[in-house]
Order: structure tokens, then sequence, then C-alpha cells
């Protein structure tokens, strides 16, 4: 009985600190306005086919409407130094103090191959956000040998300060990964990664739109999980956030809250973390 209202506690204080991930479209500025509380913090991806003026564009709107909003900075689409110098003086200047730093697909647009000499340049620029995040990988990475991918976020450990792990619909990697993570000696905050309630017909729609941001990406490089996600009555992540709680609730997991990748399906998103809440209290 003790596990099991501990687990509660630990399900329900993740649940109110989730934050969604959106796409860059014409429709998810009203979506978020329409359905988003602001005390959620909005992710806002970043796409190859869109630029970074979409990502940049939006999360600026959305800043001014009150949110704490997390704009994705890939590394392979910023040219150089004095791009990202650009960058940082825009994002700042509207009062945005967080942001999420993914390698991304693109090709190198210029003088960063990945998240890591972008982080670089970051702290010779003077660190001017409070917040950075970095990937995380619990599941392989199509390109990047699993240890690599744990060698990464110690290599960014000085340059960062929470992790954001990919998607997995198995609690026991999950358990798996957190371990050794935190057996490796990487202390940072990590943020769970789950998919919001997905409806199969609009997430078909979404994933022909390979272009607009790296979580469609994603399903598009992870055939399984596309598989997963479309299956006849979506998937809530309820019973994989219940199956997680044993370890989420570890004081040395370090997990602090949710990374919620909505795939716009925003009021969906919302109205399904408000009910697993009300059930849990």
């Amino acid at each position: 009985m003790r596990n099991k209202v501990a687990n509660a506690q630990a399900l329900t204080r993740l649940l109110s600190q989730a934050r969604y991930e959106v796409l860059p479209t014409a429709s998810t500025e009203d979506k978020v306005l329409a359905h988003v509380p602001r005390d959620v913090a909005v992710t806002v991806t970043a796409s190859p086919s869109k630029g970074l003026d979409a990502t940049f564009d939006l999360a600026e709107r959305l800043a001014g409407h009150g949110y704490v909003v997390v704009p994705h900075i890939a590394a392979r689409m910023v040219t150089g130094r004095s791009e990202l110098a650009e960058i940082c003086d825009r994002l700042t200047g509207k009062q945005i103090t967080r942001i999420f730093v993914p390698g991304g697909d693109a090709e190198p647009a210029g003088d960063y191959p990945d998240a890591l000499s972008l982080l670089e340049d970051l702290t010779e620029l003077g660190r001017p956000f409070a917040q950075v995040g970095i990937t995380g990988y619990p599941e392989s990475h199509p390109t990047i040998h699993d240890d690599l991918t744990v060698q990464s976020m110690w290599d960014k450990r000085r340059y960062a300060t929470h992790v954001v792990s990919n998607l997995t619909f198995d609690p026991a990697v999950i358990r798996d990964w957190v371990h050794r993570m935190r057996g490796r000696g990487i202390t940072m905050p990590l943020l769970l990664g789950i998919p919001g309630p997905v409806d199969r017909t609009k997430l078909l729609s979404m994933a022909t739109k390979i272009g607009v941001g790296e979580s469609t990406r994603f399903l598009a490089k992870h055939k399984g999980t596309f598989a997963r996600l479309a299956a006849p009555g979506g998937f809530t992540g309820e019973r994989f956030l219940e199956q997680c709680a044993p370890t989420l609730a570890e004081p040395t997991a370090l997990v602090e809250g949710l990374h919620v990748f909505t795939f716009n399906q925003v009021a969906e998103t919302e109205a399904w973390r408000q009910g697993l809440l009300a059930r849990l209290g």
C-alpha cells in the first residue's frame, strides 16, 4: 500500500510538471491558447523544411501570451557562432530563458555537426539561457551506438541543465537506462518523454508531413513506434506511466517532469492529463 501511494504521488508530481511539445504549424498558436493553461511550458520543434524562424516566431508569440516557452535550436541548422549569437539576442530579448538543443536531422549548415559543438559555443557566449536541455536515448539511436549516447550526455553535462528522453514504450528499458545513466555519474534532472493520446487518423495525417518537425521524423525512422501509436484506440501513456512509476518515484532517479509529444493534438493531450490527475487525486 505504501508503494502504491508513493507511486501515485510521483505520477501526480510529474503530471503537474509536464510540458508539451508542439510543431510550428499555422494552427498551433490557436490550439495552445484554447487548451493549454499558462502554467504548462510549451516546447516548439525545429523543422529543416520550415527553418528556425518558424520555431522562433511561434515561441515569441506564445511567450507574448504569457507561456513559458522552450524553442528547439537544432545544432545542424545553425551556420556558426555569428548566427548563434543573433539567435541568443533575439530570444533573450523576448525574455525567453529556456532552450532545447538537439543535433537535428538536417545536414550541417555550417560549423555544428552535433549538439555538443553548439553547446560549447553557447558557453563561450556567456551562457545566455538559464535552462538548456539535451536529448537522451533510452532505446538505441538509429545511427549512434548506445555507449556513445550515454557518453554524449556525460560530455554535455557541463553545458546543459537537464535531459529530455526520447520515446520508448518499455518500462524496463526506462528503468535500466535511468539506472545506467545515474551509475555513469550523469546527475542532470530528467524529463521523461512520452506520447500524448493520439488519434489514428490524425496521426497518419501528421506523419505524412515529414518536414514539419522532429517528432514526426522520429516516427518515420521508427516504424515500430509508429505502429504502436497508430494502433486502434490510440496510446494514452497511462498504463506506461503506471508501470514506470516505481522507477520514477526513486529519489536517485531525479525525474522532475514529463515531456509530452503532442503531435499537435493539444486539446486531447490536456484533457488526458487533467483526467489522469483527477483519477490520481
